[in-house]
């Protein structure tokens, strides 16, 4: 059973302007392992995390750093839950968490479904 869906879009230049400007959100926004990624890369998993954030329909207790996204050994996207997150997903029921992630012409989307155990 699907318990939410969120979609996001980030404009990558802006994107870019922000941690241009703010550097210190790199440390706020993404785990250590994310931080070496590409600039468009954390703009597709910043949108990540806010899809995520709107497939749970709340934002309360949530933190950057206790969702985090990774790859598998041929590219496909995916959440490791840690802390108040993973709590959250228990405390919904929620088992399993789609993602799809792109980025293209200056824009990055990722889309997400959140879903129930059976």
């Amino acid at each position: 059973m699907i318990v939410g869906i969120g979609v996001d879009v980030v404009d990558l230049a802006r994107f870019e302007r922000a941690v241009s400007r703010t550097p210190a959100l790199l440390e706020r926004l993404f785990t250590p392992a994310e931080r070496v990624l590409p600039l468009r890369s954390l703009a597709g998993r910043f949108a990540a995390k806010e899809a995520l954030i709107k497939a749970f329909g709340d934002s309360a207790g949530v933190g950057w750093q206790d969702m985090e996204v990774v790859s598998d050994a041929v590219g496909n996207p995916s959440f490791l839950l840690h802390g108040a997150v993973a709590v959250i997903a228990a405390t919904k029921g929620i088992a399993t968490v789609h993602l799809s992630m792109s980025h293209d012409a200056g824009v990055a989307i990722a889309y997400v479904i959140a879903e129930a155990r059976p």
